[in-house]
């Protein structure tokens, strides 16, 4: 393998300062990334702050995937589950409110610790990041067209054809490839197994899963912003194919007094404005989970993963005329009872966002679409708790971790389409899982990673879908990419503890750990040695598995009990031979940590011993 990378390094080279007769541009980069989601984001300014010269290829207007497209209320369970680039992103978000409104200025005071932004801030602050690394380069609005595998052993992809919103093409070359994006296109495109649909319950023995498989994926919807700020408020006009009979069987729910309100802050309405607000007076809006009337149309989506454009354009189309036409119906049809209508026309989306596509998000929220078969595939079992303990099962070659458990909003409809019900649909209470790097990575393609469309089964893939925790599989695949270029060998054979190492010092977590974070002195030697299996059995088990801290608000909660490393507390003689042991099993000398009296001072004396570069 050492010698085939050498000799393709070599025709990187040539490429690089050579001309090419050839009928559109071509562009080359060490590490490609399809994808300008954030964990796009991430693995290009992991690949790129490591020194590699770094290409990111974006299919729409603007990057950041769904959190510049309306998902601003992020989904996590505890602030201590964000860790990496997600975490710094928070960070610079509480900056730039402060900077540019004051230090106790609502903007500052309520922006929930920098996770909850204005859609443009988010992407401001995403496009600085890219900028400031040097060596990242960005192109926007350009689609897969084809892909080039070399038949080799592991096989290769060596180039990919994109195209730009005027029908030009550019033909990119590079060493190493990530797909990023929501759907997995460069993936299958490349020939990489994967599934669509739900697998049977029996396949990987997972409680959530159906009886049979199928092929139903996730719902689908829009994440609009919306106000109630007269001066920066915008009501919707009809959508294209707007008929007004389509609405009308929401009239008779209406009048029978169904619902609470048209907007609500967790059920009882049509329209979900999550609480806490965003900056400056705006709303991330979402589909009312187990309601009567769903913003998501899981019924219509299953055509989308293995769609053409055409396809993909119809699919959006059909979720603008809901999700849009709806709202339009409410605010201005006269069969809408007086105090739905009045309330309803309170609302409209913010004038200061996505004005280039009628202030509605130019991307759908894709929850599910295609899933890698991958060397690993991460299932319910994964988020399981390991007996007797309040952690859940050990993964030491884990390269992320999450904190927020299988949820799904549904993968059909029984019913009409108002007052039906959405089938498929669960929500599970875990504790924190970590994530295998086998998870990102293919079977055999030797330069590919894949941390979006993942392997992972229906029901597993249902607890990685969540932006911080796809952020942080970006961030690994991308220092992936830079030791398998450093290493010269395959993705399959990146040295999974140098890479957590390199995880570990850019601040991205592999095991959750609630009293030791990122930034920490401690920080890199409690993940390290957490990792390894150290803190699991600390603490018994819960009384109710997955159970949570105090609730903060809404879907947030103070950390998972249970979690703690306790560094000051002392180190039992129990305790210190079960570690001793384990010190022991890594190739560490014992006998100086034998004499530690802390947790703390034993971890510290252990991390110290390491042959680190």
């Amino acid at each position: 393998m050492t010698q085939r990378f050498l000799q393709r390094a070599v025709v990187f080279v040539c490429l690089m300062f050579s001309p090419l007769p050839c009928a559109h541009a071509v562009e080359h980069a060490s590490v490609v990334i399809y994808g300008g989601t954030p964990a796009g984001i991430a693995a290009a300014l992991a690949a790129g702050r490591s020194g590699d010269d770094v290409l990111l290829v974006e299919p729409y207007r603007r990057i950041g995937g769904l959190t510049t497209n309306g998902l601003s209320h992020t989904d996590f369970r505890t602030f201590e589950g964000l860790s990496g680039t997600y975490l710094e992103l928070t960070r610079r978000v509480q900056t730039y409110y402060r900077d540019k409104y004051g230090e106790d200025s609502p903007q500052a005071q309520g922006n929930f610790r920098g996770t909850h932004a204005e859609p443009h801030v988010n992407q401001l602050l995403f496009e600085q990041m890219l900028s400031e690394a040097g060596n990242i380069r960005v192109l926007t609005r350009h689609r897969l067209v084809d892909v080039t595998v070399a038949d080799e052993s592991p096989r290769q992809v060596t180039e990919v054809i994109f195209e730009d919103a005027d029908g030009k093409r550019v033909s990119v070359h590079g060493l190493i490839w990530i797909d990023a994006t929501y759907e997995g296109d460069l993936m299958a495109a490349a020939g990489i197994e994967y599934r669509v649909g739900r697998e049977a319950r029996a396949e990987y023995g997972e409680s959530l899963a159906p009886e049979t498989a199928d092929e139903q994926v996730q719902g689908y919807n829009f994440r609009p912003i919306m106000t109630q700020e007269p001066d920066n408020l915008v009501r919707p006009d009809a959508p294209e194919g707007y008929r007004r009979e389509d609405y009308l069987p929401v009239i008779p729910l209406l009048e029978a007094g169904r619902f609470d309100s048209i907007f609500c802050r967790q059920t009882g309405g049509i329209y979900k404005a999550h609480r806490p607000t965003l900056p400056n007076g705006k709303y991330d809006v979402n589909d009312v989970s187990r309601g009567l009337v769903r913003l998501s149309l899981p019924d219509i989506n299953n055509a989308w993963p293995d769609g053409d454009a055409a396809v993909r354009r119809e699919i959006f189309a059909e979720h603008v005329r809901h999700n849009v036409g709806l709202l339009h119906f409410l605010q201005n049809d006269p069969a809408v009872p007086k105090k739905y209508q009045e309330e309803s026309r309170t609302w409209g989306f913010c004038r200061d966002e996505f004005a280039n596509t009628d202030h509605l998000p130019e991307q759908l929220y894709i929850r599910e679409a295609r899933r890698m078969v991958g060397q690993y595939i991460f299932t319910e079992k994964d988020t399981d708790v390991a007996d007797g303990d309040s952690r859940t099962v050990l993964r030491t070659d884990a390269i992320a971790m999450g904190d927020y458990g299988p949820n799904c909003h549904g993968t059909d409809h029984d019913g009409p389409r108002f007052g039906g019900r959405h089938t498929g649909e669960f929500y599970k209470r875990v504790p924190p899982y970590q994530i295998r790097y086998g998870t990102i990575v293919p079977k055999e393609c030797g330069n590919l990673l894949v941390p979006v469309a993942c392997s992972a089964s229906h029901v597993g893939f249902c607890a990685l879908r969540l932006e911080p925790i796809w952020t942080s599989l970006g961030q690994a695949a991308g220092h992936a990419a830079h030791l398998a270029l450093a290493t010269q060998q395959p993705v399959q054979k990146v040295p999974i503890a140098e890479l957590q190492r390199e995880l570990h010092a850019d601040g991205s977590s592999t095991i959750y750990v609630s009293d030791v974070l990122p930034g920490d002195d401690d920080y890199e030697a409690v993940q390290w040695w957490g990792t390894l299996g150290g803190l699991h059995g600390l603490h018994g088990p819960q009384a109710r598995p997955g159970e949570r801290g105090r609730n903060i608000t809404g879907q947030y909660y103070e950390a998972f009990p249970g979690h703690a490393a306790e560094l000051d507390e002392p180190l039992d003689d129990q305790l210190k031979q079960r570690w001793l042991k384990l010190a022991e099993e890594n190739g560490l000398s014992t006998k100086p940590l034998a004499m530690a009296k802390t947790r703390g001072e034993f971890i510290r004396q252990a991390y110290a011993m390491l042959d680190r570069p």
